[in-house]
């Protein structure tokens, strides 16, 4: 299953949120792989794509974030998915 997820933080935690980045690199935990991550311009928010078959495996993965940033995870169909549920 594919997940979109948002992130944003808000200015004032701008420098934690950098430099946890820097130092990990967020990178997905096992049985989650990541699809591509994007950072908006302006620098306080962005999204990423996933895929997992394990929907707790997301929700520990941003969870390790959640002291510094909020969350919007929305599972997502690819074209050929959702052609098949509209037949």
């Amino acid at each position: 299953m594919l997940f979109h997820i948002t992130y944003a933080f808000a200015p004032e935690r701008r420098n934690e949120a950098q430099e946890r980045f820097k130092a990990t690199g967020a990178p997905p935990p096992a049985g989650v792989t990541m699809v591509g991550r994007w950072h908006c311009v302006q620098g306080q928010r962005g999204f990423l794509v996933a895929e997992s078959a394990d929907a707790e495996a997301i929700a520990k993965w941003i969870q390790e974030w959640t002291d510094l940033l909020s969350f919007e995870v929305t599972p997502v169909l690819t074209d050929e998915q959702i052609t098949r549920v509209i037949g």
